[in-house]
């Protein structure tokens, strides 16, 4: 007899891109920049990589369970503590959602092609998922409404969307909202808001607030604190003193909590990030369409690139990765011939961009060998 529940048997465990190592030997390579993660090019915020060497004095101290961020997070978001909570990054605080909230026969409901973790979770709960396929890469609201049912407990939507890169208005959730019951609790996953905040179209959840939606938001991304998993998430207060009961006691650590505070207070860096990405965004998109690649308009750090079959997304991931860039193939995201192409910093596209035509550039050689050989 196994002691391991059928649903966790038959789980597939998230892939990680490649890292930079393994593609360094693998392919002999002197220099190998990673475009697969989303990951800020810039490094860290200073002031939080400062924060961390004065807390590193500390380590025998317990930490404070995020109380402190709590208190900054409160003030700059002009909340209550009570509708604050801080997690090892905010897929951990999703992780306690589902926890907390759902039952055995409960059921969630995401679009298809979103941030594949929250279907993991879902999976490793053992409860039923409802993949709802997006339209024309953006998630079809009014199609999640229709598919809730008497059991759903959870929809989850990520703004902007993972890995498409595209944003739904406050107009469209406001008409999804309305036929959503009270019962069932909205999960906004804004990990990229930053990035798209400044576009009149974007919502940001903070300036409207219902009593059965829960904000998530990362310092992964924009603040550039990836390796250290922090994130926050702002709720009723009723849903975070549930959600307090379940969370680990001491989560998160001291270094990430500290850096975390003082990220937030690096508006120089934050600014800096925001202009290189914008920067970025215009150079790689403008080299897709100079190279004739169908990509997906996006509000984030990356950019969705779709080709022709999956075979020729696998070459193209291939073919740049021997060229030193690692790029993100997105058959686990349930799209198989799209590939995600993180923004970098102006030296970083310089290289991506080179690459992509000399890539293109040998794939169309092979092709056209290929029909010559079949004349």
């Amino acid at each position: 007899m196994s002691l391991v529940p059928p649903y966790i048997a038959a789980l597939e465990s998230y892939r990680p891109g490649r890292s930079a190592e393994d593609v360094r030997r693998q392919y002999h390579l002197d220099r190998v920049i990673k475009l697969a993660s989303n990951e800020n090019p810039l490094g860290a915020s200073p002031l939080a990589v400062e924060a961390i060497r004065r807390s590193l004095h500390h380590l025998n101290v317990y930490p404070s369970g995020g109380l402190e961020l709590r208190r900054v997070l409160a003030g700059e978001f002009d909340v209550k503590i009570e509708n604050v909570i801080a997690g090892s990054g905010s897929e951990g605080i999703m992780a306690n959602i589902m926890r907390t909230f759902l039952c055995d026969d409960d059921e969630v409901i995401s679009p298809a092609e979103t941030f594949v973790g929250f279907r993991l979770l879902a999976q490793s709960r053992g409860v039923r998922c409802h993949a709802i396929p997006t339209r024309n890469w953006r998630i079809d609201l009014p199609a999640l409404a229709a598919a809730v049912n008497p059991r759903t407990k959870i929809i989850y939507l990520a703004n902007p969307n993972n890995p498409t890169g595209a944003i739904f208005t406050r107009q469209e959730f406001d008409a999804f909202y309305r036929h959503i019951p009270e019962r069932v609790l909205i999960i906004l996953d804004e990990a990229y808001f930053e990035y798209a905040k400044d576009n009149p179209r974007y919502p940001d959840s903070m300036h409207y607030r219902y009593d059965n939606v829960i904000t998530l938001r990362t310092f992964s991304k924009a603040h550039g604190l990836a390796g250290l998993r922090i994130g926050y998430g702002f709720a009723h207060e009723e849903l975070i003193a549930n959600l307090l009961k379940v969370k680990l006691p001491f989560e998160p650590s001291a270094l990430a909590e500290a850096a975390g505070i003082a990220a937030l207070a690096d508006k120089e860096f934050l600014h800096r990030t925001l202009e290189t990405n914008a920067r970025g965004m215009r150079q790689v998109t403008q080299a897709l369409r100079s190279l004739g690649v169908e990509f997906v308009p996006s509000e984030a750090n990356f950019v969705m690139t779709l080709w022709p079959s999956r075979d020729r997304a696998e070459q193209v991931v291939e073919a740049m990765a021997r060229r030193g860039v690692i790029i993100r193939p997105l058959a686990q995201f349930g799209i198989p011939h799209g590939v995600r192409i993180t923004i970098g910093s102006d030296e970083q596209n310089k290289i991506l961009v080179s690459a992509l035509h000399e890539t293109m550039a040998q794939l169309e050689t092979h092709l056209h060998e290929g029909e010559l050989a079949c004349s």
